[in-house]
């Protein structure tokens, strides 16, 4: 099949500028594993940037750049050990909950033994305390950035099968966008390097998807694993309910909110009762830049920066996180989302909201809400290709007209 220019164009510039962003970690301070990445991905975007000039559609691109921005780094990665801090995080947390319930340390003396997390998040560190350390099978199996990514892409995997039914297979176009997503930056450096947020990614959207497709217990636990991985994914709660009450009205919502809250509370609640110190101040306290220790989450953002100026700086910070997530909440009532985009894009404006104006906060936090928006539009394109491809295979090929028969002359 071939592809033409004015398509092709496009990919070959998003690879290049995929290719450039990934090649400057290499060159500049970025913790080691950014580094690898970068070296890995940044070839691989190139090879794809001219994979996608050949007339042969986008499968080798798509092919090119999912195996230099993820297949290979990350082998090189989990062989080398190669980590950002929080899989160690992760991992301990679970080596913890095997052997006292809560996975929070009753007296960290540095940061690294801080688990900024609430409960749920072991859950990824569990393999590691199942199978150890004592090899390397055993070690790379453990490593709590598979299990990340394999929770992950079985949300997608899932989300997508709900959200995109009607007529018609996906597909390679349909094929080709998910493959483009997952090689993306976005996906492909929290994938390789610690992976923690994608989980957390995978279950707000697949929450959203019951939502619009008025399922709202299956709605709820999934808000309930999201939101016993971190409390950033609270917000989605009013989100998935304004939808749900949209489009099924106020019970519905309400029983998909009521789920939400008693399983998020059922998964949290252990540990709140048998370390509620050291879950206010490592999971609350911590992230925001009031806990005992300093949080390393010091990216250049408008709420770290008015943080910095002082106590008062820090209120107004917060003052306007408040006024922020108001002016959100405000929205969900007087225009409540309709669809899955409109839903997904308003849980996105939230977060970035949120993750802009904290005290404390990273620009890789920002991948979260962009990976949301860009996921719920998928379903929906694959799904007019496969119904346009299907009704144009359906579609019966014009007769040629009968000549009329000529009579004698």
């Amino acid at each position: 099949m071939r592809t033409p220019w004015k398509r092709r164009l496009p990919w070959c510039g998003g690879w290049l500028a995929a290719s450039v962003w990934a090649g400057v970690f290499p060159l500049t301070a970025a913790p080691e594993p950014h580094r690898v990445w970068g070296a890995c991905a940044s070839a691989g975007y190139l090879c794809a940037a001219v994979a996608a000039l050949w007339r042969r559609g986008r499968g080798p691109s798509v092919a090119l750049a999912l195996a230099g921005a993820v297949a290979v780094p990350l082998l090189v990665l989990l062989v080398s050990g190669g980590a950002q801090s929080e899989v160690d995080v992760v991992e301990r947390a679970g080596v913890l909950t095997v052997r006292q319930v809560t996975p929070y340390l009753a007296d960290p003396r540095a940061v690294t033994e801080v688990t900024p997390y609430l409960p749920g998040m072991a859950v990824f560190g569990l393999p590691r305390a199942v199978l150890g350390d004592p090899g390397p099978l055993p070690r790379l199996l453990g490593d709590a950035r598979l299990w990340c990514a394999a929770a992950f892409l079985g949300c997608l995997r899932v989300a997508w099968r709900r959200a995109g039914r009607g007529p018609g297979d996906p597909g390679t176009a349909g094929r080709d966008a998910v493959g483009a997503l997952l090689a993306s930056p976005v996906v492909a450096l929290p994938l390789c390097v610690s992976g923690v947020d994608l989980p957390l990614t995978g279950l707000l959207f697949l929450a959203l998807v019951y939502a619009a497709r008025r399922r709202p217990v299956a709605a709820g636990l999934a808000l309930a694993a999201a939101c016993s991985l971190k409390w950033t994914a609270w917000p989605a709660v009013a989100v998935a309910a304004a939808l749900l009450a949209h489009r099924d009205g106020i019970r519905a919502a309400a029983r998909g909110a009521a789920v939400a809250v008693a399983g998020t509370a059922l998964l949290v609640l252990p540990s709140a009762l048998l370390s509620p110190r050291a879950l206010v101040e490592q999971v609350f306290a911590f992230p925001t830049g009031r806990g005992p220790w300093p949080t390393p989450a010091a990216s250049p953002l408008p709420g770290r920066l008015l943080a910095d100026l002082g106590p008062a700086g820090w209120c107004a910070a917060v003052a306007l996180l408040l006024a922020g997530g108001l002016a959100v909440a405000v929205s969900l009532v007087v225009r409540p989302p309709r669809d899955l985009v409109s839903a997904a894009d308003r849980l996105a404006a939230g977060l970035c909201t949120a993750f802009l104006l904290a005290p404390a906060g990273r620009f890789g936090y920002l991948a979260l809400p962009v990976l949301l928006a860009v996921a719920a539009r998928l379903p929906h394109g694959v799904r007019r290709a496969g119904s346009a491809r299907g009704a144009a295979v359906r579609a019966p090929r014009p007769r040629r007209p009968v000549p009329a028969a000529r009579g004698p002359r």
